[in-house]
């Protein structure tokens, strides 16, 4: 009997034995594989409207005076790349009136200068809206499809925009508590996750929002990054902290006779 055991553990043990299991752990400290897209010290590798934007104590800074009011969105553009797949991370502190957000997978608007659509991680102060209403982490395609999500949102986003509206298929927790995370008249930490069609947005280490989207006519897989001024009342935005990581392209699943081949081996 007991050889018998003990060539059943070793017939076990040639065949891999069962797969031990495994728990997610936290992220190790530091910024592995991301790298600084702002040098802390000038507007290089960006441009934008220097009436607007300037950098003001390792930051950049956006504003808008009772002098320099503006009729449209104005943007700060990084002309280092058009990234597709990647993650970004930026701190930011806003005035309680400020309205802006950091655009990315986005295009330049033809005859527009600073002028940007597409999707963007919305940011407001916190006495920007009546009734307390917040914006900050929600999913906005500035000058196009609009809300794609709402903060504690996950959307999928059919074909078919306008006749067609983003679909709510799940939640991230609840939208007050979530507003809470909100560090008023504080710097916060921004993180965009955007790989293949799914975007999603992280403040302060808590997922906002995600978006599914499957409208290959509105949706844009690749794009310009850019930070906003809003038009409207003075307000001033301050970003700091830049932080990019490509991402390769997820690669295709294999084809069926591939996948079988791969698991009887």
């Amino acid at each position: 009997m007991k050889a018998s055991l003990l060539l059943l553990a070793a017939l076990l043990s040639a065949a891999g034995g069962a797969a031990p299991t495994v728990h997610p752990v936290a992220e190790p400290p530091g910024n592995a594989g991301f790298v600084p897209i702002f040098d802390g010290k000038t507007l290089n590798g960006w441009e934008g409207d220097t009436i607007h934007w300037r950098v003001e104590d390792g930051a950049i800074v956006g504003e808008i005076t009772a002098a320099t009011t503006i009729q449209v969105n104005t943007f700060l553009i990084w002309r280092g790349g058009a990234p597709r797949d990647f993650e970004l991370k930026v701190e930011y502190r806003i005035s309680d009136h400020g309205n802006s957000g950091v655009n990315y997978r986005s295009a330049e608007i033809p005859g527009r200068a600073f002028g940007v659509t597409g999707y963007q991680f919305d940011l407001d102060g916190e006495n920007r809206n009546a009734n307390g209403l917040r914006y900050t982490g929600q999913n906005y395609e500035e000058g196009g499809r609009t809300f794609l999500a709402l903060r504690s949102q996950i959307t999928r986003v059919p074909p078919g925009f306008p006749k067609v509206s983003p679909q709510i298929i799940g939640s991230v927790g609840d939208d007050k508590e979530l507003q809470s995370v909100i560090k008023n008249g504080d710097w916060n930490q921004l993180y965009i996750i955007a790989r293949g069609n799914v975007v999603t947005h992280i403040l302060n280490g808590r997922v906002m929002c995600i978006t599914v989207d499957e409208d290959p006519v509105g949706r844009r897989l690749g794009g310009i990054i850019g930070v906003q001024v809003h038009q409207g009342p003075p307000m001033k935005i301050e970003y700091r902290n830049f932080l990019l990581k490509n991402l390769d392209p997820l690669p295709p699943p294999p084809a069926p006779d591939a996948a079988k081949a791969a698991a009887t081996n």
